[in-house]
């Protein structure tokens, strides 16, 4: 199958699907209205709220619930008793907290308990009731689209197959070009897998069974792995634990097979209380973590990954990229979450393309990955200004490291962290964050402390256009670097410019050369 468009007739709500009406009328929008979701899964309902930069949400709201309204499913047929009683009670505070933060519509998704459950549509018909929400339960093949397009918003260029493990099944996707090909849904979720009778041999057979089947629909070629869902995350975060990975963000985590294989080994010798202790993790999510991790042994003995990543995104962020016309879906997601956070933070609002322009002199041999990276620092350069001067440069770091960023890597927001950190101090030496850059190459380090010493001395010449005062000429056989000012730029061109100037050219090895322009 491949991804479909949104319809763009006006029918009625019913035909408009989860979200009634269209969010994105305008593709040339900036800016998202606040838009919630509540996804009601067999193991957790959560809601979350999106706000900020149309092509790059933010999250202004996020709770779960961890209720296992499928727990125990399998055995019985029918929604676990307590877990309807904790899922309508979530249910009811989400739809008070909406009300409260004007939000008209509240999107509430539910996945594999709902529809597979007898007392499914009685579930839904309460919760009606009850709340006035009314539930969209979509069947496997749509979870795994849904899944995947959640991918895909916040990784563009993702190529593979996605992997959404939830509690009471696990979806496939192939994803590539920024559309969704052929899925598989398959029952593998750990709520299903306690069920089964004979033990871990039983199971590890009925994985492997399962597997092989849904290998030979989707035809994995040992691609990369897109890894969705809660129990996944748990064992990244453990994996991270396990090698002392500096930088605890899970969105685009990337871990070898290998890597991965040896973390479920020591997660098996380790005793689970003490590793939930370790990493915050709540207990409700722990048991099901062993069962998760023999469906992932097998996954890589079977499909044979290249690679294993993390996405911090899934069905609630699909909801929001099924909507998105297709101009809007091509935007940058870091650029365009960049570009926001100048909007309502920086000083001056639009001053960073500019100061990327008259800074780009110095970057001519960048690739388009650094440039996007150049771009971005930019656009954030001046948004942390209200931090406390003693702690301004590491606040840039911080929200450059840990913000909800899509689109960037782990080396990449450790770049562009560090290059902010430059941009109001000259020195990183001492700093708290020194074992985060070992992400870094020491030629990566160095670039960053280049973009950022550059910015620092733009930043000068924060008039209406840096371009009035002068511009940079970067002679690179010769060393040499070059500013020709204008007769406005002279004056602006004072005793703390000429020093951050000086800065700049010493982090490049080079000489200074100030001219007429």
């Amino acid at each position: 199958m491949t991804d479909t468009t949104p319809a763009t007739d006006t029918g009625s709500d019913e035909e408009w699907g989860p979200f009634g009406r269209p969010i994105f009328d305008d593709p040339s929008a900036r800016a998202l209205s606040r838009v919630g979701v509540v996804d009601v899964g067999s193991n957790s309902v959560r809601m979350v709220v999106f706000d900020g930069a149309a092509r790059s949400p933010a999250y202004f709201f996020n709770e779960k619930i961890m209720c296992g309204l499928g727990k125990g499913l399998h055995e019985t047929g029918r929604l676990n008793p307590e877990g309807r009683k904790r899922a309508l009670a979530a249910l009811k505070r989400f739809a008070l907290l909406a009300e409260g933060m004007g939000i008209n519509t509240l999107t509430v998704v539910a996945t594999a308990a709902t529809r597979e459950a007898a007392d499914g549509p009685d579930f839904q018909a309460e919760v009606l009731r009850e709340t006035g929400l009314k539930l969209w339960v979509v069947d496997g093949d749509e979870e795994a689209r849904l899944s995947a397009q959640g991918v895909l918003l916040g990784w563009p260029e993702a190529k593979g197959l996605v992997c959404d493990i939830g509690g009471n099944s696990m979806e496939l996707a192939r994803i590539g070009d920024g559309k969704v090909g052929k899925r598989v849904s398959t029952p593998l979720g750990p709520f299903r897998l306690q069920q089964v009778k004979g033990g871990e041999k039983k199971r590890q057979k009925l994985i492997e069974r399962v597997l092989k089947t849904a290998q030979a629909e989707i035809k994995s070629t040992g691609e990369r792995i897109y890894l969705v869902g809660g129990s996944w995350r748990v064992i990244a975060r453990l994996d991270m634990e396990r090698r002392n990975y500096p930088l605890t963000v899970l969105h685009e985590y990337r871990m070898t097979p290998q890597s991965l294989l040896d973390t479920l080994d020591w997660i098996a010798a380790n005793d689970l209380a003490l590793l939930r202790a370790r990493t915050g993790t709540s207990t409700e999510r722990m048991e099901l973590v062993p069962l998760a991790c023999e469906v992932l042994r097998e996954l890589i003995r079977i499909l044979k990954p290249s690679e294993i990543d993390v996405s911090a995104y899934g069905i609630r962020e699909g909801l929001l990229y099924e909507q998105m016309p297709p101009r809007l879906r091509q935007r940058d997601p870091l650029i365009e979450a960049a570009r926001m956070a100048e909007m309502t933070s920086a000083r001056v609002p639009g001053f960073g393309k500019k100061l990327y322009d008259f800074l780009l002199p110095l970057f001519k041999d960048a690739d388009r990955d650094r440039l996007r990276l150049i771009k971005a620092a930019c656009l954030l350069h001046d948004t942390t200004w209200r931090a406390h001067p003693d702690y301004r440069a590491e606040v840039c770091f911080d929200n450059a490291t840990r913000a909800n960023l899509g689109g960037l890597d782990h080396p990449g927001r450790v770049f562009l962290g560090l290059s902010l950190l430059h941009r109001y101090k000259n020195s990183r030496a001492g700093s708290r964050l020194e074992p985060l850059f070992r992400l870094l190459t020491d030629q990566q380090i160095q670039e960053a402390e280049v973009l950022g010493k550059a910015m620092r001395f733009g930043a000068m010449f924060s008039i209406a256009d840096p371009a009035e005062a002068g511009a940079l000429r970067w002679l690179p056989k010769k060393r040499v670097l070059e500013l020709s000012l204008t007769e406005r730029g002279k004056s602006l061109f004072g005793e703390v410019a000429q020093a951050r100037f000086s800065s700049l050219a010493l982090s490049m090895k080079a000489t200074t050369k100030v001219v007429d322009a």
